[in-house]
């Protein structure tokens, strides 16, 4: 039978295909009728690149204490198992381990690698970190609004290297080189030229492979950092800002792209282990990730997410409706994040489908496999730097002190550092204060009972104590009338925080209910508002103590931005370790309050 034109054009479409094969030195296999013959032809020009990534590290170099040193594993049966992880010995081991076998591999970061750090690495300005970061081989981050903690210049800093400006160098003949990855601020702005703060973007090259990153911040960092630390600078929103570069990177010649953004989403479950695909592609995951990854143009192929904290790793439709997978790595190197990109080298992207989007899955950095020794080698030498200052004992403690890690609104914690700052603040030529107020990020840790070193169970030393307080705010006292001091309760879970409440830790005399059940300000019940005893006047005037970050409208409490008579105190820090020193002994260790100034019904 003699071939039709549409047979001739295909049996030549067929040969020329094989032509180009053979020119690639790849091969064409013979096909069944009705295969699909673009995942064959694929099939030898494809390579399968591992992304490694993790997120908000916050310079835990050594393993977390307390909660925050564990991750939960969903059981088949339904239940949880808690499993100790993280620290740079580990997580380094673990990276090294994973990138056998692969010899295509990127390791990348979502922001955070620093700020709000333990005192090894905070006490340094967090040099020990980058250094451990350029050990472990990170490629490429973005920023995170904790990066900004110290300011632009600090930033920059901890890019290009140098020493401090006040501090100097820390080890003689040593000059911090600085980072030797890229830190990425697509969407963070200098206000006078436009220009982005530091690289927008990075192509990561390997053997012919190009795959692009592109790096952003949340947008909301100037709400939740110190004004002074962003000054000058312009966040722009996330989504139209990795549109805009994901062109940029397409005219290039760069179709492969995966997007850091330092913002996250919750599931709908703790275990790092969860589904979140279940009942269908994104069911199980809400929050700010959730519209931002339905935004993102197609031609973004994989978002790596951190801020939040969560563990997840799901599939959330782009918008043409392709699966693209959206992950996290929870926080402190307990996690990292193993996805696997398959790079097509004839169209230069990577490969998706309507069924099937880049694998990926989070793995625990447990703390039974062996150390880095590298990793081992530089804690040690920053701990000898670090000792004279972090082992001083400050306090004693009876048991277990629940912060970062507790289960409620209102964390044991929270009650003792808010205490702390209303007795350093409430005498008269000190503030005068008549109560404080705590925000609940500012909490880093809990206080373990164990002894992190050889300082013997119970005893808080001085580093233990920078870990949960590690951002040195000074206190502030102001006048606040009833009616604003009501106001800033509400705007707990009203406003920028009602979708995801921000609770206040409170000083010892003021009590009030919260009414989950209900929505907006109307949670915070007003009649039920008292100080010791007594209901809030919305006319008086009372003098309200609190860190410089929330006195300066930080975390959305812009009620507190009103205030007046400041008086500037002591640093939080130095409220903290006086009081547990006041208040505790060998003999007679401070217990953990009981948490019950905040009534939460549900």
């Amino acid at each position: 039978m003699p071939a039709t034109p549409q047979r001739r054009r295909t049996v030549r479409r067929l040969t020329i295909g094989a032509a180009v094969l053979a020119a690639a030195g790849l091969t064409a296999t013979a096909l069944p009728a009705g295969a699909d013959t673009g995942h064959a032809a694929r099939a030898g020009r494809t390579v399968d690149v591992q992304l490694l990534s993790f997120n908000d590290f916050h310079g835990n170099l050594e393993p977390p204490q307390g909660s925050s040193g564990t991750v939960e594993e969903g059981r088949p049966d339904g239940s949880k198992k808690s499993v100790a992880a993280g620290g740079a010995e580990y997580l380094a081991q673990s990276l090294r381990t994973a990138r056998k076998g692969h010899p295509y591999s990127v390791t990348a970061a979502a922001g955070d690698l620093v700020g709000a750090s333990p005192l090894l690495s905070g006490l340094f300005h967090d040099e020990p970190t980058i250094e451990a970061m350029n050990k472990l081989g990170l490629d490429v981050t973005s920023v995170g609004n904790h990066e900004f903690d110290e300011g632009r210049a600090e930033l920059t800093r901890l890019q290009k290297g140098g020493c401090h400006p006040k501090d100097g160098c820390y080890e003689k003949g040593k000059k911090f080189r600085g980072a030797g990855f890229p830190y990425l601020t697509a969407n963070v702005t200098d206000e006078k030229s436009g220009k982005p703060l530091l690289k927008p973007y990075t192509v990561w090259k390997h053997k012919g492979v190009k795959i692009g990153f592109i790096g952003v911040t949340l947008e909301g960092t100037p709400d939740i950092v110190n004004a002074d630390g962003v000054k000058g600078l312009k966040f722009h929103d996330e989504v139209e800002t990795i549109n805009k570069y994901a062109k940029v990177l397409n005219k290039q010649g760069v179709k492969s792209i995966v997007a850091l953004i330092h913002e996250g989403g919750l599931p709908a479950s703790t275990s790092y282990n969860y589904k979140c695909d279940s009942p269908g592609p994104g069911d199980g995951i809400s929050g700010p990730i959730t519209d931002i990854a339905k935004h993102v143009t197609p031609k973004v192929d994989a978002l790596v997410t951190g801020h939040t904290h969560q563990a997840y790793s799901c599939t959330i439709p782009d918008p043409s409706g392709r699966p693209r997978t959206v992950t996290s790595a929870a926080s402190y190197g307990k996690l990292y994040t193993d996805t696997t990109l398959t790079y097509d080298r004839r169209t230069r992207d990577i490969v998706r489908t309507t069924v099937k989007a880049p694998h990926a899955a989070n793995h625990v950095v447990d703390r039974t496999q062996p150390k880095a020794a590298d990793m081992t080698s530089l804690i040690t030498r920053w701990n000898k730097l670090a000792a004279p200052v972090a082992g001083r004992p400050v306090g004693h403690i009876s048991a277990d002190i629940a912060g970062r890690g507790a289960n409620a609104p209102e964390s044991p914690l929270g009650d003792v550092i808010s205490d702390a700052q209303l007795e350093a603040t409430k005498a008269d030529g000190k503030g005068g204060a008549q109560l404080a107020l705590m925000n609940p990020g500012g909490v880093r840790s809990d206080l373990a009972f164990k002894a992190s070193g050889s300082e013997g169970d119970g005893v808080v030393t001085y580093g233990e104590a920078f870990t949960v307080q590690p951002f040195t705010n000074m206190m502030n006292v102001v006048d606040l009338t009833g009616a604003q001091l009501l106001t800033g309760l509400q705007q707990q879970v009203s406003g920028p925080n009602e979708a995801s409440p921000k609770i206040l830790q409170v000083s010892e005399g003021l009590t009030y209910t919260l009414d989950m059940t209900k929505s907006g300000a109307a949670r915070v019940v007003k009649d039920s508002v008292k100080l010791d005893g007594a209901a809030l006047d919305p006319a008086k005037t009372y003098r309200v103590a609190m860190n410089e970050f929330l006195a300066g409208g930080g975390d959305g409490f812009a009620a507190f931005k009103d205030g007046k008579n400041k008086y500037v105190g002591p640093s939080d820090l130095d409220a903290f370790t006086t009081y547990l020193t006041a208040h505790s002994s060998a003999d007679k260790p401070l217990t953990p309050p009981k948490a019950d100034r905040i009534k939460v019904v549900k």
